[in-house]
């Protein structure tokens, strides 16, 4: 049967878009490659706990819509206020402070965030898409088409990226656990300023709640170049800069890397979405900076602005 709307991609943006089409009464599906949905909202059970391997966290900003879904998530007890304050490392292993917004994390990891997004909707999950056109997917009639994916995956189903070629930069995310905390309680989280090697540390422990000895390093775009064919690789380089960075003495008792070759955008593009006849497009890339409340936002209004169409 055909709907009105087929989503391709279930991460933040994608469905955001699949709520607004479905809220304003129109039918719509979400299409998604992975076992469950999240995209980059991506958590991972090692050792018996979710750990937050995709997005850091979010900030709320000045978007009315998403403020109210974070209100109804805070209050059922699905996110959490985390902290205002990061750390910057220096080049020399100083500590300064960076106050800013309100971070907000998960306690059960922001897949959990995704995942309640999707209650309600009809997505059909390890579903993968080999090409996309006006109004069909895989040669299928499918309503409007939205592709909620970087603009690099969205080339390879339509052939030219919708909206025009944008520029991604990777990551590679690794998890280190010990067997207790071996780091200032302050941490929080910090960006290493001008290493080679690391561009952010997360305490996940304390980013969830659960205090557990965890923490997320995500790498410099020019580290997870040289190891996307095996990010395994990866680990040891990110845990050397990682104990120099915070002065920890001992080895931890597990690592795990994530490989995400298409991370974050270089640029956005300013537009709150791409809207064409028959084919759309939404996701961090499109707006102001490049945020999970950009993704949301931009799925939101491509969904209304689809619906009254």
């Amino acid at each position: 049967m055909t709907v009105d709307v087929t989503v391709v991609g279930g991460g933040i943006s994608g469905l955001a878009c699949a709520r607004a089409v479905q809220d304003a009464g129109r039918s719509v599906r979400v299409l998604d490659r992975g076992r469950r949905v999240g995209g980059r909202l991506s958590s991972r059970t090692i050792d018996g706990r979710p750990v937050d391997l995709g997005a850091s966290y979010f900030v709320v900003g000045e978007a009315e819509g998403f403020a109210r879904v974070v209100a109804d998530w805070e209050e059922r007890e699905l996110a959490r206020p985390w902290t205002d304050t990061f750390q910057v490392i220096d080049a020399d292993g100083g500590w300064t402070p960076k106050p800013g917004p309100m971070r907000w994390a998960a306690p059960a990891g922001l897949r959990s965030l995704a995942l309640d997004l999707a209650e309600g909707l009809d997505v059909s999950s390890e579903r993968v898409v080999e090409s996309a056109a006006p109004f069909r997917v895989d040669g299928e009639e499918a309503g409007e088409v939205v592709l909620a994916m970087p603009a690099p995956q969205a080339a390879r189903l339509t052939g030219e990226a919708p909206g025009g070629a944008q520029e991604w930069e990777p990551v590679i995310a690794v998890a280190l656990r010990w067997d207790r905390r071996q780091w200032d309680a302050d941490l929080h989280s910090a960006f290493a300023d001008g290493d080679a090697d690391v561009s952010f540390v997360a305490d996940d422990g304390d980013r969830r709640g659960d205090d557990a000895p965890v923490l997320v390093v995500h790498t410099t775009a020019d580290r997870a170049r040289q190891h996307l064919d095996d990010p395994e690789s990866a680990i040891a380089p990110v845990l050397a800069a990682t104990r120099r960075l915070l002065r920890i003495d001992v080895q931890p008792v597990s690592t795990h890397a994530h490989r995400w070759t298409f991370a974050r955008p270089a640029g956005t593009t300013g537009q709150p979405f791409f809207r064409s006849p028959g084919l759309s497009a939404c996701g961090d890339a499109w707006g102001d900076s490049a945020a999970v409340r950009t993704a949301w936002a931009s799925g939101d209004a491509l969904g209304w602005a689809l619906a009254a169409s």
